[in-house]
């Protein structure tokens, strides 16, 4: 067994070999990659465009916050979705289960009058209890994911509507809005610039630096192949210029909003999960090849069980962000939610086959969509025109990672 097992994961265990025709270590880190930067490129590229198009409307400080407020129920998700993606599922379900959390808290808190503390908790546990039902369908009878969350779709759509009674309820308690809808008080206090937020964005900029050397000095250490220094500099010093930038201007209207504080820490902490943890690691193992991770020890049901079963808490915490946000819950909260989320995901370089995507691409990938989808509304482009531009645009990102493979 024990050498059957060998051969099963030695190709796959094998380090990738650099390729002889590569003349410089730079051009080969960038021909591997490309993706990644690239997708970079077009979010700046996207948002210069539009930034011209709309005569500087869209980085305004009005706009640049709705823009943040507009995709924070997607860039959550969209974490979620992409494990669930990179373990080789898929969920259809996320954009009904998070219209079903929102008319539950609805009426929790407006009918029942239920204070926002419990209601929170109860929604995510119910979360977690949907994705554990679908988890189980798809890890332990091994029912394909794409049919257990499309009934998952249709079986949530009904529960809303029916526990709605078809009206839309609300409003919400203000102290549940705030969720969505506050932003982070100005403990410093300044005239014409919320101090606090400019505050927090350099100690945000700073830590992202630290953390960057420091983690590169932990990759010399153990002599890890790491990016030349060149990339290294210019990609650390323009995302702390983007946070400096964007701190400035957000702290020029509002400041930062608590979304935004909610959005950072779930960034960081899936990020941390997938590059430093072990079960972030197996999970990629386990969508690059299942049966060699089974043969190695990884149990694979539970892992998938577990991606459906947080896809299911970030799905309900969306769901809370998005009715605070309305202050009301509607039947037809969530529609189409799922599609921006997986076409979020695969824009952000995430493989339709399993085993590949960042945290950061998927979170580029949503700002992606959500940069389109607010610049094309400024700019008076009716919804149909703008579902044919998003619909391309996914084709080309999924037709671009599939030309690569197979090249």
């Amino acid at each position: 067994m024990t050498s059957e097992v060998k051969r099963v994961i030695a190709p796959t265990a094998a380090a990738p070999a650099v390729p002889t025709g590569s003349t410089s270590p730079n051009s080969g880190f960038i021909k591997n990659n490309l993706r990644e930067y690239g997708m970079l490129i077009s979010l700046v590229a996207i948002m210069v465009l539009f930034q011209v198009l709309t005569d500087g409307t869209l980085m305004r400080p009005l706009n640049l916050t709705n823009l943040l407020l507009q995709n924070s129920y997607i860039v959550i998700m969209a974490l979620g979705m992409l494990l669930v993606i990179v373990a080789g599922h898929i969920d259809l379900s996320v954009g009904s289960v998070c219209g079903f959390i929102g008319a539950l808290a609805a009426v929790l808190m407006v009918q029942f009058d239920w204070h926002f503390i419990p209601t929170t908790i109860v929604c995510l546990v119910a979360g977690g209890a949907i994705g554990a039902a679908q988890g189980w369908f798809v890890a332990y009878f091994r029912i394909p994911s794409f049919i257990v969350t499309l009934a998952g779709m249709l079986v949530f759509k009904g529960l809303s509507l029916a526990l709605l009674a078809g009206q839309s309820v609300g409003p919400f308690p203000e102290t549940f809005q705030r969720l969505s809808s506050g932003f982070i008080p100005d403990v410093i206090g300044g005239e014409t610039i919320r101090t606090t937020s400019v505050v927090l964005g350099v100690v945000a900029a700073a830590a992202m630096m630290f953390f960057a050397l420091r983690g590169r000095a932990g990759l010399a250490k153990h002599g890890m192949a790491q990016e030349p220094y060149a990339f290294f500099l210019v990609k650390n010093l323009f995302f702390a210029g983007v946070v400096l930038f964007l701190s400035y201007l957000l702290a020029s209207y509002k400041g930062l909003p608590n979304v935004l504080i909610v959005m950072t820490v779930l960034i960081v902490a899936y990020d941390f999960v997938t590059n430093r943890m072990t079960i972030g690691r197996r999970i990629y193992a386990m969508g690059g090849n299942e049966k060699a991770a089974r043969l190695s020890g990884v149990k694979t049901q539970r892992l998938a069980f577990l991606t459906f079963v947080n896809m299911g808490v970030l799905a309900a915490l969306a769901g809370l962000v998005f009715a605070a946000r309305l202050n009301t819950a509607t039947p037809k909260a969530g529609l189409g939610f799922e599609l921006d989320v997986i076409a979020a995901c695969f824009i952000g370089g995430a493989s339709a086959s399993g085993g590949v995507g960042k945290v950061m691409g998927a979170v580029i990938g949503a700002f992606v969509m959500g940069v389109m989808n607010n610049g094309m509304s400024i700019l008076g482009i009716g919804i149909d025109y703008q579902q044919v531009i998003k619909g391309l645009v996914l084709l080309a990102a999924v037709f671009i990672d599939v030309y690569n493979k197979n090249k």
